[in-house]
């Protein structure tokens, strides 16, 4: 059993598209946006190691533990960042959302929101997981906020679990259940709407 690519996942604020090598530059772009490659307590490509994330990432989808995607906005078209499906157990199913990286630009416009509204929606009401997991780096403390104000609840913490950028960390694990998805699902669509106004006014300008 395998969980299929979804293909792209449309949202009013931003799309999620099938990873492609043909995003590299706009990717490269997105990157350069905040520098975020310098954050020493996650693992963000830089530009000159885009090529080889994205082949990574590409190459892990044909292995089927990941499904990788690239999120553009819908205002402009243009990539602000990566997002994927990981660690798949197709059998449960249960998925991890991660790998997840957003030009500082991007922030606080809903997108990310949105993003995490897409992929929650697909996992819990297509393939009907019983939880998805969100991992992040103890360290990471705007990560750990962030995926606590989804709704998302800590599992625990696995000590010296990953070695990164010369140190073992300690990764948070963090899931949303089932029954839990309706109410998680009411609050990023209402964090979702309060940005909807701005993106209407750009697309009537434009």
């Amino acid at each position: 059993m395998a969980l299929e690519h979804p293909g792209a996942l449309r949202g009013r604020l931003v799309t999620l598209a099938p990873l492609s090598l043909d995003d590299h530059d706009e990717l490269c772009d997105a990157v350069r946006d905040g520098e975020m490659w310098r954050l020493w307590y996650t693992r963000i490509p830089s530009p000159d190691g885009m090529d080889a994330e994205i082949r990574r990432r590409l190459a892990l989808q044909e292995r089927g533990s990941m499904l990788p995607f690239t999120a553009r906005r819908v205002d402009t078209g243009r990539a602000i960042g990566m997002t994927t499906f990981m660690n798949i157990d197709a059998e449960t199913p249960r998925v991890e959302i991660g790998s997840t990286w957003n030009a500082a630009s991007a922030h606080g416009t809903g997108t990310n929101a949105e993003s995490k509204l897409l992929l929650l929606r697909h996992a819990f009401e297509t393939w009907a997981c019983p939880a998805v997991e969100f991992r992040t780096d103890f360290h990471n403390h705007q990560s750990r906020a962030a995926i606590a104000r989804l709704g998302a609840k800590q599992d625990g913490i696995l000590r010296a679990h990953i070695r990164g950028d010369g140190y073992l960390r300690d990764t948070v694990v963090f899931s949303i259940t089932e029954s839990e998805w309706p109410g998680v699902r009411r609050g990023l669509e209402h964090r979702v709407s309060r940005h909807l106004p701005e993106v209407e006014d750009a697309l009537r300008l434009g």
